[in-house]
């Protein structure tokens, strides 16, 4: 899930890597014969490129934990967000695609010809996508720069909590030179919002109102308890370092942050009158066009907005099936599936407290079921990540529109482990019969197993291992692994867990339909609300959060279900070609070593592993 940049000046790269390494780098291209060292030449590429990149993008330097050495000028910045920043990435991007074509697909095969149509595909995305002239279309390609979803608002507190370390007082300095970047981070998209509503760009009224009313939660702690302030101040003195920084920080918070906040909270709020309540993009100018990139970049196939929307209907309606099936084996006959999944979610005994104590209940329980899975994952897993995986809390200055889970990478070197964020804004939310396949879905062995697994492979680029999140990919898999569980017999004296797999697959098929009813069709947010409630007998709040996070990232809510459906097509095929052979493990082994790519390159690679089986 990244981004962008370009070539720098000779002169740059010298500055940045030493005149040394600007040489033998040249040299080492040079001395490599045309064809037999296309490896060391695409990887010397690649090399390159992410020098180009890491050049703009210091807030990645400190996710992947490579901030330190000769990357340490890193640690007191933030990403630039200007228009010309914007402006100048976009030609970067073309600029890396043009050397990327010339360097000779032809001479490469196996995992370098992965490597080349993976990096290929993310750059002629990012340029398919660099003729619109609004939204943040470098890095997800979404249509607004700030929304309930999306801005530094969002991004960057959590991000100085988390990936911001602080192991000496020149952290804690390069820490307050953040916050000071934040203020200006801050304007520039204050800047580009204003631009974008030129051009007739504007979020729905109700994307706004989230927006603000979160904007108002950030701003509204009083400096010296802002999480901003908080953050450094707790690590500083875990520390023993000087008792000034909380001191600096609150200052900085006060004169600098809630300021430049308060301007980004007016500009949005001067177009409330101007917004409209229409959920889709096809009101933007060239909509439908922006669209299509969008499904693009998220499902990482040319699937039409017509062929994902059967897909989503089709599948719902045969995991309806499913769940009628099982509520009647419970004895739950009375009322649609809709209508008894709600009441099922309504069950006091199901429920946790909506307490802090309630919501450490959840915590504690979700840790439990990370436990009881350990012991069947060598049945179905030869590579496992090293990395562990912790659950923690969404922040609460950012619960009220951020989505019911996620998961964070571990950084490269280490230093911190995989995190799987859970919603905990109201427990009612979390029925206990929902949490196994949330847990299996973000942690292990979904997001975790793949991604975290990315992160310690030697052999694979660096430009991989920080590149694309490939969501049709990364979602596909991590929506296969919910079944997996299943298959693992995990919910066999669990069948309402088992429900709420079923449920959680149906939600994903629903998405389908309503990402591309709203955005190609013209549905209304209260449309696609009411059939997502219908649907997936999700409560009606949580669906409202789900329905306003497709209308301001189109596209990427269909990636799960486009995305498991050619997962579970690859297993199926490899079943067929090896037959009584077919070894579930080294099927995983063959997936998840080819790290996340687009769906037509790991069928790719996928053909290739079973050629080498002799099929």
């Amino acid at each position: 899930m990244i981004d962008r940049r370009q070539f720098l000046a000779g002169a740059s790269l010298a500055a940045l890597y030493g005149a040394d390494w600007l040489r033998q780098s040249a040299l080492a291209q040079a001395a490599a014969p045309a064809a037999a060292d296309a490896h060391a030449r695409l990887d010397a590429l690649f090399d390159v490129f992410m020098a180009e990149r890491f050049a703009r993008r210091p807030q990645q330097l400190s996710s992947l934990g490579m901030d330190s050495g000769q990357y340490a000028w890193a640690r007191s910045k933030l990403n630039e967000a200007s228009l010309a920043s914007v402006s100048q990435a976009k030609s970067e991007n073309a600029s890396r695609l043009k050397r990327l074509r010339a360097f000779g697909r032809a001479t490469l095969a196996g995992q370098d010809l992965a490597n080349y149509d993976t990096v290929e595909f993310q750059m002629e995305t990012l340029a398919r996508a660099a003729p619109f002239a609004y939204g943040d279309t470098m890095r997800f390609v979404t249509p607004y720069v700030v929304s309930q979803l999306t801005g530094a608002y969002q991004e960057i507190p959590p991000f100085l909590d988390r990936d911001h370390r602080i192991e000496s007082d020149a952290d804690a300095e390069a820490y307050l030179a953040r916050l000071t970047a934040f203020a200006r981070v801050l304007d520039q998209e204050t800047e580009r919002v204003r631009h974008d509503a030129g051009l007739g760009v504007l979020p729905p009224d109700f994307v706004l109102d989230r927006a603000l009313e979160q904007m108002k939660k950030l701003g509204s702690a009083a400096p010296v308890d802002s999480v901003l302030t908080t953050s450094l101040a707790r690590r500083a003195a875990k520390l023993g370092l000087k008792d000034t920084y909380a001191t600096q920080a609150a200052s900085l918070v006060a004169k600098q942050v809630y300021p430049a906040l308060a301007r980004q909270a007016s500009a949005l709020q001067a177009l409330r009158p101007r917004a409209v309540h229409d959920a889709g993009i096809r009101r933007l100018p060239q909509g439908p066009e922006f669209y299509t990139v969008a499904l693009r970049a998220s499902t990482t196939t040319d699937m039409t907005p017509e062929e994902i929307h059967a897909l989503g209907r089709t599948q719902a309606e045969e995991l309806t099936a499913s769940m009628e099936a099982l509520l009647k084996a419970q004895g739950l006959t009375q009322g649609t599936v809709s209508e008894r999944l709600q009441a099922l979610g309504r069950d006091p005994k199901y429920l946790f407290p909506n307490t802090d104590a309630g919501r450490q209940e959840i915590l504690d329980y979700c840790n439990s079921l990370l436990k009881a899975l350990q012991p069947h994952l060598p049945r179905y897993f030869n590579l496992l990540p090293k990395a562990p995986v912790e659950i923690w809390r969404v922040p609460p200055y950012i619960e009220a529109g951020a989505p019911g889970g996620y998961y964070n990478t571990p950084s490269l070197d280490g230093s911190r482990p995989g995190v799987f964020y859970i919603n905990l804004r109201d427990t009612a939310e979390n029925p206990r019969w929902t949490l196994p396949t949330l847990v299996y879905h973000e942690s292990a062995p979904g997001h975790h197993f793949q991604l975290a697994l990315v992160q310690e492979m030697p052999a694979l680029p660096l430009i991989r291992k920080a590149g694309a999140g490939f969501s049709a990919n990364t979602e596909g898999w991590a929506l296969y692994a919910e079944q997996l569980c299943a298959e693992m017999g995990l919910y066999d004296d669990n069948p309402l867990g088992r429900l709420g797999m079923l449920q959680s697959q149906t939600f994903r098929a629903a998405r389908c339909v309503v990402d591309t009813g709203i955005h190609a069709q013209g549905w209304s947010r209260e449309q696609a609300i009411d059939y997502m409630v219908e649907t997936t007998g999700q409560d009606r709040n949580s669906m409202t959060t789900e329905v306003e996070r497709y209308c301001v990232w189109p596209g990427q809510a269909c990636s799960y279900k486009v995305g498991q459906t050619r997962w579970l097509a690859l297993r199926a095929q490899a079943k067929q070609r090896l037959g009584a052979r077919f070894d579930i493990r080294a099927f995983h082994d063959a997936g998840l070593s080819a790290a996340p790519m687009p769906i037509a390159v790991l069928e790719r690679v996928i053909d290739g592993w079973l050629r080498g089986q002799g099929v």
